[in-house]
């Protein structure tokens, strides 16, 4: 039996990159210039860093972030309520067969590279870092 090109462990396929960014782009295009009509999204500025495309196109889901880290789960409520408003707005400016369903998810990366830097800071740590290689034994 042929296997899938779709297995697990595998990254994703250029094509799930490229639309990825595209999406991303729009996305952050349409939240810019205010074209979703919600005083609560107007009033935010929320960044799209990611956005993760699943192998058949069909699902997007965008890691968002509020400026400043604050009120997250009111960002992705008025978001998930807008979210077929934000679908025709980027399906407008794309050229795929079929709009993706969106899904928004709050962007940790930045919690985790404060959290890496918090950790390297440490005493302890930068003293095992710094510490003179004991693989010649």
């Amino acid at each position: 039996m042929a296997r899938s090109r779709h297995e697990e462990g595998r990254g994703p396929s250029q094509r799930q990159l490229r639309v990825g960014e595209l999406i991303r782009h729009t996305l952050s295009d349409v939240l810019m210039r205010g074209d979703v009509h919600d005083p609560e999204l107007e009033g935010m500025s929320i960044t799209v860093g990611e956005v993760q495309v699943t192998p058949d196109l069909k699902i997007a889901t965008a890691f968002v972030l509020p400026l400043g880290g604050r009120d997250r789960e009111k960002a992705i409520a008025a978001l998930k309520r807008n979210k077929g408003e934000l679908r025709r707005a980027i399906s407008k400016d794309m050229t795929l067969k079929f709009a993706p369903d969106l899904r928004f998810r709050i962007d940790e990366t930045f919690d985790r590279m404060d959290a890496t830097r918090a950790m390297f800071a440490d005493e302890t740590v930068r003293r095992d870092v710094e510490a003179p290689g004991d693989d010649d034994e």
